[in-house]
């Protein structure tokens, strides 16, 4: 119930377009842009074509930090609202939200329930990074690992330090002593793994991958 009150919610959000053309991707645009198609059967049986664009300058200059994502129609500003987006379309709704790093989801979900992602643009980094694994899957599934790991690490090197941080409490001293975390990284390594933790997060944004406890990591 809690998330259909959040989906009215950001329906309500949603506001008309003013009709200006879809511009096209530029090569100079994979890290402050993403573009996302979705082709569909219209209401009168017309093959039609929607957009989702989001700019992620524009987001992180927004003064709520959350941004906006455009739909376009046929290459026609269509609608607009601020993220987390749902637009309705024909047979069902298009869900966009974003992550620290871009977008978590850019799904076409059926008035069924049934989800879809929608196809990225090829000149956009996540269009090149589904070709890359449409083309190399094994190496695709190696740089997957990769991001996984560098996200584990840190989450279970901070473990030990949240448990000291409880047993700072006086009723946790009283029932169970004290706890001195044995891990101790140098600065170098901390700026090292939280680099590492940020390149994975942008890595699965680009493969609309989220999970809220990995992905915290890469958000430091």
């Amino acid at each position: 119930m809690f998330k259909e009150r959040r989906r009215r919610r950001a329906v309500q959000r949603v506001q008309s377009g003013n009709g200006r053309p879809l511009k096209r991707f530029r090569w100079w645009q994979p890290l402050s842009r993403a573009l996302f198609y979705l082709p569909l059967t219209n209401d009168d049986g017309r093959r039609v074509v929607y957009a989702i664009d989001v700019n992620y300058v524009q987001r992180f200059l927004s003064e709520d930090g959350k941004g906006k994502a455009q739909l376009y129609l046929d290459g026609r500003h269509h609608a607009e609202s601020r993220l987390p987006a749902v637009f309705p379309v024909p047979g069902g709704t298009i869900e966009v939200a974003p992550t620290a790093f871009g977008l978590k989801r850019c799904h076409y979900v059926t008035a069924e329930g049934a989800e879809h992602q929608l196809v990225p643009d090829r000149r956009s980094s996540e269009g090149r990074r589904a070709r890359l694994d449409r083309a190399y899957p094994v190496l695709s599934r190696w740089i997957a690992f990769c991001s996984f790991i560098l996200l584990v690490i840190p989450l279970l090197l901070l473990i030990p330090q949240l448990i000291e941080v409880a047993f700072k409490f006086p009723p946790v001293i009283e029932r169970f002593g004290t706890f001195t975390s044995p891990i101790r990284l140098p600065v170098w390594l901390n700026i090292t793994l939280a680099i590492g933790a940020a390149a994975a997060g942008w890595e699965r944004a680009l493969r609309l991958r989220y999970n809220w406890l990995l992905d915290s990591m890469a958000k430091g």
